[in-house]
């Protein structure tokens, strides 16, 4: 089983999944936008024509999800995000501050990549095209913080 989070965006979902395929090292093995739907689907107003209506981005055996969407069928797609974050889990502290650094460029920091009592390395962020991620060093088995 594969549980896959899947993202909305505005017009915006190519922009945003180039970027993480970057960041992560991951490719995009699927990104049809609404163009190049079967006539007979519901959405064919010709400003949607280059928006995404599926992206699957592989990262590893991972994989993130997404889709344009505009408020007309999607309410709150206009919303800011909330109620769940993408989490990135790594034992490699300096792979973890680099996908921090790159997510949070011209995006906000929510607390800033540091030392926790649980991780030697964690820090939250909402990205630039408004995804809130937490990324999070998983400590060795040995490892103890250094205040407590």
């Amino acid at each position: 089983m594969k549980i896959v989070t899947s993202l909305s965006f505005q017009g915006q979902c190519r922009e945003a999944f180039e970027f993480y395929a970057d960041v992560l090292g991951g490719k995009i093995t699927a990104a049809f936008p609404y163009g190049e739907a079967p006539p007979d689907m519901p959405i064919t107003d010709d400003k949607y024509k280059d928006w995404l209506m599926h992206c699957w981005l592989e990262v590893g055996d991972q994989a993130l999800m997404g889709a344009d969407m505009d408020v007309e069928w999607a309410p709150n797609v206009d919303k800011p995000k909330n109620g769940f974050d993408v989490t990135l889990h790594t034992d490699d502290i300096a792979q973890a501050e680099r996908w921090f650094t790159r997510l949070a460029e011209g995006g906000r920091t929510v607390m800033p990549f540091a030392e926790t009592f649980w991780s030697p390395g964690y820090g939250a962020l909402i990205d630039r095209f408004g995804v809130p991620w937490m990324v999070n060093t998983v400590p060795s088995g040995d490892w103890k913080p250094s205040h407590g």
